[in-house]
Protein backbone atom coordinates (compact mmCIF):
# COMPACT_ATOMS: atom_id res chain seq x y z
CA UNK A 1 0.00 0.00 0.00
CA UNK A 2 1.46 3.77 -0.83
CA UNK A 3 2.42 6.05 1.85
CA UNK A 4 -0.52 8.56 2.08
CA UNK A 5 0.98 12.09 1.03
CA UNK A 6 1.50 14.13 4.12
CA UNK A 7 2.13 17.88 3.33
CA UNK A 8 2.88 20.29 6.19
CA UNK A 9 0.86 23.43 5.38
CA UNK A 10 1.68 26.57 7.18
CA UNK A 11 -0.46 29.23 7.32
CA UNK A 12 0.96 32.53 7.49
CA UNK A 13 -0.26 36.18 7.10
CA UNK A 14 1.22 39.58 6.75
CA UNK A 15 -1.79 41.09 8.83
CA UNK A 16 -1.04 39.80 12.09
CA UNK A 17 -2.85 42.42 15.07
CA UNK A 18 -0.71 42.06 17.42
CA UNK A 19 3.07 42.13 15.35
CA UNK A 20 1.84 42.89 11.61
CA UNK A 21 4.36 41.50 9.20
CA UNK A 22 5.65 39.23 11.81
CA UNK A 23 6.52 36.57 9.59
CA UNK A 24 8.90 38.33 7.54
CA UNK A 25 10.55 39.90 10.73
CA UNK A 26 14.32 39.25 11.13
CA UNK A 27 15.61 36.34 13.24
CA UNK A 28 18.89 36.00 13.62
CA UNK A 29 19.54 36.75 9.96
CA UNK A 30 16.48 35.03 8.64
CA UNK A 31 12.86 35.66 8.66
CA UNK A 32 10.57 34.02 11.46
CA UNK A 33 8.89 31.48 8.74
CA UNK A 34 12.29 30.80 7.30
CA UNK A 35 13.27 29.50 10.33
CA UNK A 36 10.27 27.32 10.57
CA UNK A 37 10.19 25.97 7.35
CA UNK A 38 13.90 25.27 8.08
CA UNK A 39 13.34 23.27 11.08
CA UNK A 40 9.90 21.53 9.91
CA UNK A 41 12.28 20.14 7.20
CA UNK A 42 13.85 18.19 9.47
CA UNK A 43 11.03 16.51 10.27
CA UNK A 44 11.31 12.92 8.65
CA UNK A 45 7.64 11.95 8.25
CA UNK A 46 6.47 14.91 6.16
CA UNK A 47 6.64 14.43 2.18
CA UNK A 48 5.81 18.44 1.61
CA UNK A 49 5.75 22.05 2.36
CA UNK A 50 3.42 24.42 0.97
CA UNK A 51 2.63 28.22 2.99
CA UNK A 52 -0.86 29.06 2.68
CA UNK A 53 -1.44 32.69 2.80
CA UNK A 54 -4.16 35.12 1.62
CA UNK A 55 -5.16 36.60 -1.85
CA UNK A 56 -5.20 40.17 -0.30
CA UNK A 57 -2.31 42.71 -1.44
CA UNK A 58 -1.16 43.44 1.55
CA UNK A 59 0.15 39.91 1.34
CA UNK A 60 1.87 40.08 -1.95
CA UNK A 61 5.42 40.45 -0.09
CA UNK A 62 4.42 37.10 1.82
CA UNK A 63 3.68 35.57 -1.53
CA UNK A 64 7.09 37.21 -3.52
CA UNK A 65 9.30 35.55 -0.78
CA UNK A 66 8.23 32.58 -1.31
CA UNK A 67 8.38 32.24 -5.16
CA UNK A 68 11.82 33.72 -4.73
CA UNK A 69 12.71 31.03 -1.82
CA UNK A 70 11.28 28.27 -3.96
CA UNK A 71 8.57 27.44 -1.51
CA UNK A 72 4.55 26.44 -2.24
CA UNK A 73 2.11 28.81 -2.13
CA UNK A 74 -1.26 28.88 -2.39
CA UNK A 75 -3.63 31.90 -1.79
CA UNK A 76 -7.15 32.28 -0.49
CA UNK A 77 -9.37 33.76 1.89
CA UNK A 78 -8.13 36.25 4.32
CA UNK A 79 -10.54 34.70 7.32
CA UNK A 80 -12.25 31.77 6.35
CA UNK A 81 -8.84 29.69 6.78
CA UNK A 82 -10.85 26.33 6.22
CA UNK A 83 -11.25 27.12 3.00
CA UNK A 84 -7.65 28.23 2.29
CA UNK A 85 -6.44 24.89 3.84
CA UNK A 86 -8.73 23.20 1.37
CA UNK A 87 -7.42 25.10 -1.25
CA UNK A 88 -3.63 24.41 -0.52
CA UNK A 89 -4.17 20.84 0.54
CA UNK A 90 -6.01 20.68 -3.05
CA UNK A 91 -3.11 21.74 -4.56
CA UNK A 92 -0.41 19.84 -2.96
CA UNK A 93 -2.05 16.76 -3.17
CA UNK A 94 -1.84 15.86 0.14
CA UNK A 95 -3.72 13.38 1.57
CA UNK A 96 -2.64 13.83 5.05
CA UNK A 97 -2.54 17.57 6.15
CA UNK A 98 -0.12 18.53 9.33
CA UNK A 99 -0.92 22.59 10.38
CA UNK A 100 1.21 24.83 11.93
CA UNK A 101 1.63 28.45 11.71
CA UNK A 102 4.09 30.45 10.63
CA UNK A 103 4.77 32.20 13.92
CA UNK A 104 6.43 28.67 15.24
CA UNK A 105 10.25 29.50 14.82
CA UNK A 106 10.98 26.83 17.59
CA UNK A 107 8.66 24.32 16.59
CA UNK A 108 10.64 20.81 17.33
CA UNK A 109 10.45 18.47 13.91
CA UNK A 110 10.83 15.41 16.27
CA UNK A 111 7.58 16.61 18.28
CA UNK A 112 5.76 16.92 14.79
CA UNK A 113 7.28 13.02 13.54
CA UNK A 114 5.82 12.30 17.07
CA UNK A 115 1.75 13.73 16.28
CA UNK A 116 2.11 12.52 12.75
CA UNK A 117 3.05 8.77 13.89
CA UNK A 118 0.56 9.01 16.15
CA UNK A 119 -1.94 10.03 13.59
CA UNK A 120 -1.03 7.08 11.61
CA UNK A 121 -0.74 4.22 14.55
CA UNK A 122 -3.93 5.48 16.28
CA UNK A 123 -6.00 5.30 12.58
CA UNK A 124 -7.83 8.77 14.32
CA UNK A 125 -9.39 11.12 11.82
CA UNK A 126 -7.42 13.70 13.96
CA UNK A 127 -4.49 14.08 16.20
CA UNK A 128 -2.89 16.90 17.90
CA UNK A 129 -0.34 17.65 20.83
CA UNK A 130 -2.22 20.34 22.70
CA UNK A 131 -6.19 22.17 22.10
CA UNK A 132 -6.48 25.39 22.32
CA UNK A 133 -7.68 27.26 25.28
CA UNK A 134 -10.13 26.54 27.29
CA UNK A 135 -8.71 23.16 26.87
CA UNK A 136 -5.65 22.22 29.11
CA UNK A 137 -2.29 22.36 27.15
CA UNK A 138 0.71 20.13 28.71
CA UNK A 139 3.01 21.01 25.39
CA UNK A 140 4.83 24.47 25.32
CA UNK A 141 3.49 27.33 23.41
CA UNK A 142 4.71 27.18 19.55
CA UNK A 143 5.37 23.53 19.22
CA UNK A 144 1.33 23.18 18.09
CA UNK A 145 1.12 20.52 15.56
CA UNK A 146 -2.52 19.24 13.88
CA UNK A 147 -2.62 16.19 11.64
CA UNK A 148 -5.48 15.09 10.16
CA UNK A 149 -7.06 13.45 7.10
CA UNK A 150 -8.08 14.77 3.89
CA UNK A 151 -11.74 13.19 4.31
CA UNK A 152 -12.20 14.76 7.73
CA UNK A 153 -10.56 18.42 6.29
CA UNK A 154 -12.81 18.23 3.62
CA UNK A 155 -15.92 17.05 5.94
CA UNK A 156 -15.48 20.07 8.12
CA UNK A 157 -15.21 22.67 4.89
CA UNK A 158 -18.76 21.25 4.33
CA UNK A 159 -20.51 21.30 7.37
CA UNK A 160 -18.33 23.81 9.36
CA UNK A 161 -20.96 27.32 10.36
CA UNK A 162 -19.60 29.01 12.92
CA UNK A 163 -16.98 31.86 12.53
CA UNK A 164 -14.11 30.58 14.92
CA UNK A 165 -14.58 26.79 13.34
CA UNK A 166 -13.39 28.28 9.76
CA UNK A 167 -10.95 31.29 10.97
CA UNK A 168 -9.31 27.91 13.25
CA UNK A 169 -9.46 25.36 10.70
CA UNK A 170 -9.31 22.42 13.14
CA UNK A 171 -12.32 23.24 15.96
CA UNK A 172 -15.14 21.32 13.97
CA UNK A 173 -12.72 17.95 14.11
CA UNK A 174 -12.51 17.88 17.96
CA UNK A 175 -14.97 20.57 19.84
CA UNK A 176 -18.16 18.03 19.82
CA UNK A 177 -17.34 14.35 21.24
CA UNK A 178 -17.76 11.34 19.07
CA UNK A 179 -17.71 13.22 16.22
CA UNK A 180 -14.35 12.56 15.24
CA UNK A 181 -11.88 10.04 16.14
CA UNK A 182 -9.50 12.40 17.98
CA UNK A 183 -6.03 11.50 19.31
CA UNK A 184 -4.22 14.29 21.67
CA UNK A 185 -0.65 13.51 22.84
CA UNK A 186 0.02 14.87 26.13
CA UNK A 187 3.92 15.59 27.40
CA UNK A 188 5.10 14.54 30.54
CA UNK A 189 5.93 16.86 32.88
CA UNK A 190 3.67 19.05 31.73
CA UNK A 191 5.38 21.80 30.10
CA UNK A 192 2.04 24.41 28.77
CA UNK A 193 3.13 26.84 30.79
CA UNK A 194 6.07 27.84 28.74
CA UNK A 195 6.05 30.02 25.56
CA UNK A 196 8.39 29.64 22.38
CA UNK A 197 5.81 31.21 20.00
CA UNK A 198 6.27 34.94 18.22
CA UNK A 199 2.82 36.51 18.29
CA UNK A 200 4.13 40.13 19.89
CA UNK A 201 6.82 41.94 20.18
CA UNK A 202 8.10 40.49 23.28
CA UNK A 203 7.77 37.25 21.64
CA UNK A 204 9.79 38.48 19.02
CA UNK A 205 12.49 40.03 21.91
CA UNK A 206 12.49 36.36 23.28
CA UNK A 207 13.17 34.70 20.04
CA UNK A 208 15.65 36.85 19.04
CA UNK A 209 17.95 36.04 22.36
CA UNK A 210 17.05 32.38 22.10
CA UNK A 211 18.46 32.21 18.40
CA UNK A 212 21.52 33.97 19.61
CA UNK A 213 21.97 31.95 22.19
CA UNK A 214 22.47 29.21 19.80
CA UNK A 215 24.54 31.06 17.57
CA UNK A 216 22.13 31.79 14.52
CA UNK A 217 21.46 28.09 14.60
CA UNK A 218 18.23 26.76 13.82
CA UNK A 219 19.30 22.87 14.41
CA UNK A 220 18.75 22.91 18.67
CA UNK A 221 16.51 19.95 19.36
CA UNK A 222 13.60 20.84 22.18
CA UNK A 223 16.34 19.33 25.21
CA UNK A 224 18.22 21.77 24.29
CA UNK A 225 15.84 24.58 23.91
CA UNK A 226 14.07 23.39 27.25
CA UNK A 227 17.89 23.38 28.72
CA UNK A 228 18.89 26.62 28.05
CA UNK A 229 15.03 28.11 28.55
CA UNK A 230 15.90 26.59 32.29
CA UNK A 231 19.49 28.44 32.18
CA UNK A 232 17.33 31.78 31.36
CA UNK A 233 14.57 32.06 33.66
CA UNK A 234 14.49 35.78 32.49
CA UNK A 235 13.15 34.49 28.51
CA UNK A 236 9.39 33.51 29.95
CA UNK A 237 9.28 36.28 32.33
CA UNK A 238 9.92 38.66 29.55
CA UNK A 239 6.51 37.06 28.24
CA UNK A 240 4.45 36.04 31.22
CA UNK A 241 2.15 38.28 30.93
CA UNK A 242 1.13 37.61 27.24
CA UNK A 243 -2.41 36.28 26.53
CA UNK A 244 -2.65 33.18 24.55
CA UNK A 245 -5.89 33.69 22.04
CA UNK A 246 -8.46 30.74 22.09
CA UNK A 247 -10.01 29.05 19.84
CA UNK A 248 -13.45 30.49 19.98
CA UNK A 249 -11.28 33.96 19.33
CA UNK A 250 -11.72 35.35 15.69
CA UNK A 251 -10.46 38.35 14.40
CA UNK A 252 -12.58 42.01 15.21
CA UNK A 253 -11.40 42.80 11.47
CA UNK A 254 -13.62 39.99 10.10
CA UNK A 255 -16.52 41.78 9.99
CA UNK A 256 -15.75 44.47 7.87
CA UNK A 257 -13.15 42.28 5.76
CA UNK A 258 -10.37 43.89 6.58
CA UNK A 259 -7.10 42.41 5.88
Amino acid sequence: MAKAKTVAIIQARMGSSRLPGKVLLDLAGRSVLDRVIARLRRARLIDALMVATTADSSDDPLALHCMEEGIACSRGSVFDVLDRYRQAAAASGAEVIVRVTADCPMIDPEEVDRVIAAFHQSGCDFAANRLPPPFERSTPIGMDTEVCSRAALERAWQEAQEAFEREHVMPYLYTVPGRFKVQVLDMQPSMGHLRFTVDTPQDLEMARLVYAYFGGRDDFSLQELLAANEAHPEWQAMVSTVVHKGFRDVDARAAGGGA
